[in-house]
């Protein structure tokens, strides 16, 4: 996942304060983990006085939340855009949420922000786990509605499989560091529509495999 452009050289207070400590979060939460980055932290990426820090975020868990909104409007998640495409059918745009990111040389696979805060949450900030339910459940919905664009069978049965299948996929990944996590979940996601549009009479077509 791209996170924005460093903070590293962006000059101290002064206008624009409030976008680059979002950016300090967006690089820190994301690769270090919430937990494990402190105000200092985020304020010294941000080049912020601790004053400025929190006259714009009264609270870690305030900017914490600002910072997974993000996902929702202005940088959202890849899987989500592919289903966004004009340029693709439907069915291609379903397993295209299945292609792998490659973060470059020597990056290290995160997974899901939404999910990474609420496993770091463990119960404690109720906010942010309706905050990932509320993005999981639309993000659900969005494979249902690209199911039934497609002309599968069961378009709601079809969308929900593909949800587990793309956040189990996005969780092993993460875990293992590893990829190959993502080919495996596209390879079953090809088997279930298939066999969801063949129960209609169609044919999903030749898709060639990542």
């Amino acid at each position: 996942m791209e996170t924005g452009a460093t903070t590293t050289g962006a000059a101290r207070g002064g206008r624009g304060a409030r976008e680059r400590i979002l950016r300090a979060a967006g690089e820190l939460f994301y690769t270090r983990g919430i937990h494990a980055t402190g105000v200092a932290a985020l304020i010294e990426a941000a080049h912020v006085s601790p004053r400025t820090f929190y006259v714009h975020f009264p609270t870690k868990n305030a900017l914490v939340e600002e910072y997974l909104r993000r996902f929702e409007g202005e940088t959202p998640l890849f899987a989500e855009t592919e289903l966004e495409r004009t340029d693709l059918p439907p069915v291609q745009r379903l397993l295209a949420v299945f292609a792998p990111i490659d973060g470059g040389p020597g990056a290290v696979i995160r997974g899901c922000p939404f999910h990474n805060a609420v496993v770091e949450g463990a119960g404690a900030l109720p906010e942010i786990a309706q905050l990932a339910q509320r993005h999981k459940r639309a993000f659900r919905d969005r494979l249902v509605a690209t199911a039934a664009e497609a002309g599968a069978a069961d378009p709601e049965a079809l969308g929900r499989q593909l949800a587990v299948l793309f956040e189990g996929a996005n969780a092993l990944a993460a875990s293992c560091d590893d990829a190959e996590a993502f080919t495996d979940a596209r390879h079953a996601a090809e088997a279930l529509l298939d066999l969801a549009l063949a129960r209609q009479g169609g044919r999903r077509g030749a898709v060639p495999s990542e």
